[in-house]
């Protein structure tokens, strides 16, 4: 990313904390390679509208992460209707699996001094009796990349006294989506657009591309733990490395290095 100035700079990459600035966790991890997005890209009309989409897409992802977060800590927030099977779904999954979660735990700034970074967790939670990190993603599957992020954040949650006995770290995927009734395809409307997945079910014919026949928008909900995180985090620190050398000018310039 091109920028001007270095305050330019230091408001996109990371946070002024008591008077010291570090760079955010998931801004750093944007140096690694993201073949999924750059396909997506490549495939759109033009860069405009694949801007456009992308950035309603994350919008809609920033919506559900604010209303799950209050449903998590009692409150009862008005459910915009464009996400609701989502949120509902999240809602059952969190009452049948006894997910407990306090608020001072929610939108959590995380620092780590030994490293030089700093981020915002979603929440720690207790899921089966063990303590955690819990990140909400909205995407259409549980990359490995998510990964490195929850890795910065147990290094650093665990260097404070008050989280030393923090076990592990899950990742909550949110979705919603339709299903074909004959050929079990489904569609996934997100970002002002329908993305169709054909499923592969051997023998099952695949339905002409405008003779699908649709169910109801339904919640998609997963619950994934990681417990093993140091080699993880190996690797988010190669990654920090690489974004460092990547903005050595500004870097310097800001007396970060």
């Amino acid at each position: 990313m091109y920028y001007k100035t270095a305050e330019e700079f230091k408001a996109a990459a990371g946070y002024e904390i008591d008077g010291q600035w570090l760079p955010r966790v998931t801004k750093i991890l944007e140096i690694k390679s993201k073949p999924a997005l750059y396909r997506y890209y490549a495939a759109a009309k033009n860069f405009e509208e694949a801007e456009a989409k992308t950035k309603k897409s994350a919008e809609e992802g920033t919506l559900v992460h604010e209303i799950v977060e209050k449903f998590m800590v009692g409150e009862s927030p008005v459910i915009p209707p464009e996400i609701a099977p989502a949120v509902e779904a999240t809602i059952n999954f969190l009452k049948n699996n006894d997910i407990k979660v306090e608020a001072p735990h929610v939108e959590r700034r995380i620092i780590n001094f030994a490293h030089r970074y700093s981020g915002t967790i979603d929440a720690m939670a207790t899921i089966g009796g063990k303590f955690g990190v819990l990140d909400i993603k909205t995407s259409q599957s549980i990359y490995r990349d998510y990964n490195l992020q929850t890795s910065a954040y147990m290094d650093a949650l665990k260097r404070e006294p008050e989280f030393a006995g923090l076990e592990t770290r899950w990742i909550l995927r949110i979705d919603q989506q339709k299903d074909c009734q004959r050929c079990k395809a489904t569609l996934r409307p997100k970002g002002g657009q329908d993305k169709i997945k054909t499923a592969w079910r051997g023998t099952v014919p695949a339905c002409p591309e405008d003779g699908h026949d649709w169910s109801e928008l339904k919640g998609i909900v997963e619950l994934k733990e990681f417990p093993y995180w140091r080699e993880d985090f190996q690797a988010f620190l190669a990654a920090k490395k690489l974004w460092e050398w990547e903005n050595v000018f500004w870097l310097q310039k800001i007396g970060y290095l």
